[in-house]
């Protein structure tokens, strides 16, 4: 990926302005874009986690949150809020940032005070440690301190761990803040990285993977100042905002991080970089019999006639498609992605059946080289026609798969099918919970060593798991592949995932209109135009 120079940035920012609507009265919201995902985050999940760049103001718009949270009365959703930062200059500026939100909300509270907080010792001793903290009018509060595990004891409401990747225990600091969500608490991590191997990654990861509930908001510095966070600090210092200005104040934030402008700005976890899944992890969900199917078109082919072409993928399809067609459990759903290529990269075509087990299973996989675009529609529909209660499909929309994607998403229906472009932001949301499937053993597919080939060049690029552009490799057949398969079978998994809404009917015949009501077979599936 490569770095983007401040004349590429004040480019850049300049075309995204020029684009934007007028703000009203020339003020801009109170809170930027990122600050209000936050939290509406906090107000519809349980657990949010924050994976932020330094310095944006994440802190700053959670105190807002935290305001309008303990100013409440307890029926509109009031609780106390407990916030913890590694330091007790981080509890003083944030009960700062709190008492000027509640004079700008004109909320009815006390002023800041200095106290002494009383938790338990390691042996069980009442201690006292410094603490600030707002009362309102509602009962509730907000509480300032520093960092330990057993400040949370015997507490309720919302709790904030703010730079939690830096705290000195912040594992048990975790486990301590999720007792709170027994009797209706919430919690808020908020962090910069700190590490790969760190818990506040390892909680990132578990929450993208699905294997614990919440939801994560990422923001990199670059995100922050397309957002406005240049144009808020220039409106602050009286300063004038243009896209050069901006351009040249990146390039110095980035230089004065150096090295450590990855993790500090970027959001990504030192030691990030490498092989995603590992050998053991692929081969322990491969089975052998399960077959892949492969279709290579000469040199030439797309040139005969449109009826030479048909028959002959046609041939091809009931030889070596139709036999497994008719081997699928008519019972189970199925779903499909599929990765496009024409005549570099593969075109990669995997259906998953859905199994009682609540495992995912691909009952083959469909390989095409240099195949033409009509005879890969010609493919994709014979399959798809035929597969059992075909739930939902995801295409690569890339390029020239835009066009297959298309037509797809008009023979099925835009609710099952969706043309998907594979940005930086969907590796990140898709990726780990295919992962977590391989993993806990819920997603199988053919023992093939150009499958696990493909899977292997899923890496860690910049702390985003990925296919990298330039993980060209060479497959048994001697052809070059782009982790085709690997990108097929996210898809796929992605479309298992999706909500289908399914519906039964008893077919009624032309010449017995009492069938009506005699009842027959029920059908499972969707109504073709």
């Amino acid at each position: 990926m490569k770095p983007m120079t401040e004349d590429e940035w004040a480019q850049l920012r300049r075309d995204s302005v020029a684009v934007m609507p007028e703000v009203i009265d020339g003020l801009p919201d109170v809170l930027l874009d990122y600050q209000q995902e936050l939290l509406s985050s906090t107000a519809k999940y349980a657990l949010t986690v924050t994976d932020k760049s330094r310095r944006i103001g994440a802190t700053w718009g959670i105190g807002a949150d935290a305001v309008l949270t303990s100013g409440a009365k307890r029926s509109a959703g009031g609780m106390d809020t407990l916030y913890l930062g590694y330091n007790l200059d981080m509890a003083r500026e944030f009960i700062d940032t709190c008492a000027m939100w509640a004079r700008s909300f004109n909320q009815i509270c006390s002023s800041v005070q200095e106290f002494l907080f009383t938790e338990e010792g390691e042996k069980g001793e009442d201690r006292s440690i410094a603490a600030f903290r707002i009362t309102f009018a509602s009962g509730f509060e907000i509480t300032a301190l520093s960092s330990k595990p057993r400040s949370l004891r015997g507490r309720q409401g919302y709790v904030i761990l703010d730079e939690f990747a830096f705290h000195d225990d912040a594992a048990e600091l975790l486990k301590a803040a999720m007792a709170l969500l027994i009797w209706g608490g919430k919690v808020l991590v908020i962090s910069t990285h700190n590490g790969v191997d760190n818990p506040f990654n390892q909680l990132i990861q578990e929450i993208r993977e699905g294997r614990r509930p919440g939801n994560v908001v990422r923001c990199t510095f670059d995100d922050a100042l397309q957002q406005g966070l240049y144009k808020r600090i220039c409106l602050i210092r009286g300063k004038e905002w243009s896209p050069e200005a901006e351009a040249e104040f990146r390039s110095e934030i980035r230089a004065f991080y150096a090295d450590g402008a990855a993790e500090e700005l970027d959001c990504i976890p030192a030691q990030g970089s490498g092989v995603y899944l590992s050998s053991a992890q692929i081969t322990a969900v491969m089975d052998p019999d399960t077959p892949v199917v492969r279709l290579k078109c000469p040199e030439g082919f797309e040139l005969r006639s449109d009826e030479e072409r048909r028959a002959i993928v046609e041939d091809w399809l009931i030889q070596e498609v139709d036999p497994l067609l008719a081997k699928l459990d008519r019972r189970e759903r199925h779903n499909y992605g599929f990765d496009f290529g024409r005549s570099g990269d593969l075109s990669v075509l995997v259906p998953l059946a859905e199994k009682r087990d609540l495992t995912r299973r691909a009952p083959f996989v469909v390989e095409l080289r240099n195949v033409p675009f009509r005879q890969q529609e010609q493919i994709l529909f014979h399959i798809c026609d035929q597969l059992p209660r075909l739930g939902a499909g995801r295409h690569d929309a890339r390029g020239n798969g835009q066009f297959l994607a298309e037509y797809a998403v008009q023979r099925y229906g835009a609710l099952a099918i969706e043309a998907v472009m594979l940005t930086q932001g969907w590796y990140l949301e898709h990726m780990p919970p295919m992962k977590a499937a391989i993993e806990d053993r819920a997603l199988f597919f053919p023992l093939d060593v150009d499958l696990k080939g493909d899977l292997r060049q899923i890496q860690m690029v910049r702390g985003i798991p990925m296919v990298p552009n330039d993980a060209r490799t060479k497959g048994a057949d001697g052809g070059q592949r782009h982790g085709d398969f690997a990108v097929a079978l996210c898809l796929a998994n992605q479309a298992a995932a999706a909500d289908i809404i399914e519906y039964g009917y008893t077919p009624a015949t032309a010449d017995d209109p009492s069938s009506f009501l005699s009842g027959g077979d029920t059908y499972v599936g969707r109504v073709l135009p």
